[in-house]
């Protein structure tokens, strides 16, 4: 059995394509910008600047087509960029498969695999392509997504080749199926479209459930566009009752629309959360859905196991003793013996006890069969004979509360004696007390099967207990710091595991985690579901954890309201990953578990967890920055241009002015990505509240709009305005105050206590100094300015500088005030 070599493999994915049920439909860069164009504000611009062409005003059509490009420009390629950045994130958590190339197993992305290839599966595999099995043992595949089926079915490899490739036959498996148990080599069939799961891809494939900040986002798009829709049915309106001119009139509606409309809204989302994906990436946090990166933020209970998060992961045999708690050799080399002839997935256990270096008498057995570990027995088994010998050895290893019930005798100093009551309460005292330091133990125990080469679990019975193996997995040196920083910033921290009570009490008094009471898997399983809810809100300690109810107590704590991650690396954990609200895995987790995850650490840590909250939080922060602008001064300012046009003789501002001021005032906050977050803002959990938006826009707009109707009287009364002089005053009043205010809604803190990024306040006096400049500058004549009188800049500086004063007292009584 040598597989593909290389050519081979690739001339035939040449031919097939790569193996991707639902290959995204990708859109070339020009697909995309053309995209842009589709807009129905950017087409109702484009017709303008046509009919204003047409009637010979090619200045405004041409400063139309100018503002139209550059937005579309600008957006483009900051989204474009974001995009690219993102499928390169991608690219680092796409599921892999074990191949057999040139001759050699190898590692490759799915994509990659073709017809022909040879691939190994065991436990935790997601099989990576319609394949026919060519050899297979105590093979079982969860195949719910096909079939509906809930159970795992057996598999087995059929002597002769199967022609036929419904779901049911038994020697065959799908793209899109996971091994619970068992191992087996398969020669690949079909793939991508051309598998089973292919054939359904379009179903299965349909969008995920809508996150809390997706439908934020829609919430907010439906308030602007009522907003748009009934400011602008009035402005035609009033225009056509005071007869202005029809065209003018219907270009300053739509200018007023397009000012009204959070145009540059995907684009800052888009660019913010691919900085923040980019930059937990870089961190050791890879998000595999943007969305995640919001949800991570919000989390404000996380679940997880103790191995890996809380201990370090790395297991060290501590000892190898004989069922009277002895030191035993013999317990010891019926350990290798098993993790040495086993197959499928070698746990950190397995790696500690082969790192045991063994004498050459170990080396004359041979492997003659074995029963795989399975998360219902919790145990393995390998059937081995020593070259020359009949007799074969079945030794088995596991889950000691599993082994005893399993054995009838048990080994002290090569003396086989019956496991009486007395000696089995001796053997479980042992264990506990090991359990209570703890110590990770397995039971070891054999016996002898006659002259046969083969075995099933009936065989797993009459055991003789050789003893034990303990194995000490350290905590985090840095754990008790990060859980106490993760309770300080708001997420508290619930342990779901299945090992045992003993060892977990242990574990968490070494970091610090309150462990009492501790929650048993046995006492869960008599609670209602309501009575589990209230057990979850106050304990924070779970052992002796089923799959089942490690799901059922994410589904109280969501019940209950909270935001919940779960920490999941195990075949069973698929479940629960997507019962939470964030998935978390780890890069060196078995497939079905990075499958169902949404965020891949590359490192198993806290640490690294908590940083990527944090950035979570200062992703959903900077969003909340332009959608707060967009609906306070932004509002408050087109809400004046409707109300102008009720008692001026002519458009308070002209279109192609209201199309600047909209476009610079978009400019300046494509750089809120880039902006600092307050520490304050990060110590809690962060929740969408489109009740707060409507907030900014009831109190905050008004206040804008104040401003601006002083500034119409002092134009009309003090400066006696003509129609260029009222435009050119009101643009910079109008540019200055909802551009400057960014500097009082960023933060909740006194603007002067909280500072902006170097780039925000950069565009943002810039752009600011641009509308200064404008009426004096060679474009003044082209886009209808006039020189503005110097004393018109001392009412500006006073009129910006209180306005300012007022929106922060206005903030205060939004955001109640709390300074790190």
């Amino acid at each position: 059995m040598q597989g593909l070599t290389s050519s081979e493999a690739a001339g035939r994915l040449a031919q097939f394509g790569p193996n991707d049920p639902a290959p995204a439909r990708g859109r070339s860069g020009v697909v995309q910008l053309l995209a842009l164009f589709l807009n129905p504000l950017v087409i109702i611009l484009l017709i303008a600047a046509l009919a204003s062409a047409f009637l010979g005003e090619i200045v405004d059509a041409g400063i139309i087509v100018t503002i139209v490009l550059l937005g579309v420009a600008i957006n483009f390629t900051q989204t474009y960029r974001s995009r690219k950045a993102i499928e390169r994130l991608r690219d680092q958590a796409a599921p892999t498969a074990t191949v057999l190339r040139d001759g050699q197993w190898q590692e490759l992305l799915r994509r990659y695999i073709v017809p022909g290839d040879v691939i190994r599966l065991s436990a935790g595999d997601l099989v990576p392509a319609d394949a026919r099995l060519l050899e297979s043992r105590d093979l079982y595949v969860q195949q719910a997504a096909l079939t509906g089926e809930s159970m795992p079915v057996p598999k087995e490899s059929s002597p002769c080749e199967e022609r036929q490739e419904s779901r049911e036959s038994a020697g065959r498996v799908f793209l899109g199926t996971s091994v619970v148990s068992g191992i087996a080599t398969a020669v690949v069939v079909a793939t991508g479209e051309k598998t089973e799961f292919g054939a359904i891809a379009g179903r299965l494939a349909m969008r995920p459930p809508e996150t809390e900040f997706q439908r934020g986002i829609r919430q907010f798009a439906l308030l602007i566009l009522r907003a748009v829709f009934f400011l602008v049915l009035f402005i035609v309106i009033v225009s056509v009752t005071l007869h202005h001119d029809a065209f003018q009139s219907m270009l300053f509606a739509v200018a007023l629309a397009v000012g009204l409309t959070p145009e540059f809204l995907p684009m800052i989302t888009s660019i913010t959360l691919a900085r923040s994906a980019v930059k937990m990436a870089s961190r050791k946090v890879i998000v595999k859905q943007l969305p995640a990166i919001q949800n991570l933020g919000s989390i404000d209970v996380l679940c997880s196991d103790k191995t890996g998060t809380l201990t370090t992961g790395n297991m060290a045999l501590e000892s190898a003793i004989d069922p009277l708690g002895r030191p035993s050799q013999r317990t010891l080399d019926l350990a290798w013996l098993n993790s040495h002839f086993q197959t499928g997935i070698r746990s950190p256990l397995d790696a500690a006890i082969l790192g045991q270096q063994r004498g050459d008498e170990l080396k004359d057995y041979e492997k003659r069969d074995e029963i795989p570990f399975d998360f219902e027995r919790r145990r393995l088994s390998i059937l081995v004979a020593r070259s020359g010998e009949c007799e074969r050895l079945l030794i088995t290893k596991g889950a000691p509360e599993g082994i005893f019930s399993l054995c009838v005798a048990c080994e002290v100093d090569g003396q086989v004696t019956s496991l009486d009551a007395a000696s089995l309460e001796t053997c479980h005292r042992i264990y506990e007390d090991l359990s209570a330091k703890g110590l990770r133990t397995l039971g070891v125990a054999y016996r002898t099967v006659p002259g046969r080469d083969e075995c099933t679990v009936a065989d797993e019975s009459a055991l003789t207990l050789a003893g034990f193996l303990t194995f000490a997995d350290p905590p985090r040196t840095d754990v008790a710091a990060t859980l106490a920083d993760l309770n300080r910033d708001g997420v508290r921290v619930k342990i779901v595991t299945g090992d045992s009570d003993l060892v977990t009490h242990h574990v968490c008094q070494q970091v610090g985690l309150d462990s009492s009471p501790v929650v048993l898997g046995d006492d869960i399983s008599k609670m209602s579901d309501t009575a589990l809810e209230h057990v979850v809100e106050k304990a924070d300690i779970f052992a002796r954890i089923s799959p089942t109810q490690k799901t059922r107590i994410l589904l109280a704590l969501k019940h209950r309201g909270h935001i919940v991650g779960f920490i999941g690396d195990g075949i069973n954990d698929a479940p629960s990953l997507h019962a939470a609200d964030v998935g978390i895995s780890v890069s060196t987790a078995v497939d079905v578990a990075r499958e169902s995850a949404d965020i891949i650490l590359t490192e198993p840590s806290l640490r690294v967890l908590h940083n990527g909250i944090i950035e979570g939080r200062k992703a959903f922060g900077n969003v909340t920055k332009y959608l707060l602008m967009g609906t306070s001064s932004n509002f408050g300012n087109m809400f004046s241009m409707a109300g102008a046009s009720l008692v001026l003789p002519f458009l308070p501002m002209l279109p192609t002015q209201i199309l600047l001021n909209n476009f610079l005032y978009d400019l300046a906050q494509v750089t809120i990505p880039s902006d600092n977050v307050d520490e304050e803002y990060l110590s809690r959990p962060q929740r969408w509240s489109i009740q707060l938006i409507r907030d900014f826009m009831v109190l905050i707009g008004p206040i804008s709009s104040i401003y601006d109707f002083l500034t119409f009287f002092v134009l009309l009364h003090y400066f006696r305005a003509t129609q260029p002089l009222f435009h050119t005053g009101w643009f910079v009043e109008s540019l200055a105050t909802q551009t400057l205010v960014l500097f009082v809604i960023r933060t909740r803190r006194r603007p002067w206590r909280s500072r902006p990024s170097r780039a925000l306040t950069a565009t943002t006096l810039a752009i600011v100094l641009a509308g200064l400049v404008l009426p004096f500058s060679p474009l003044a004549d082209a886009l209808g300015f006039v020189r503005l009188p110097a004393s018109y800049f001392g009412f500006l500086a006073a009129a910006t500088g209180t306005y300012l004063w007022l929106v922060e007292i206005a903030k205060r009584k939004l955001l109640p005030f709390r300074e790190a």
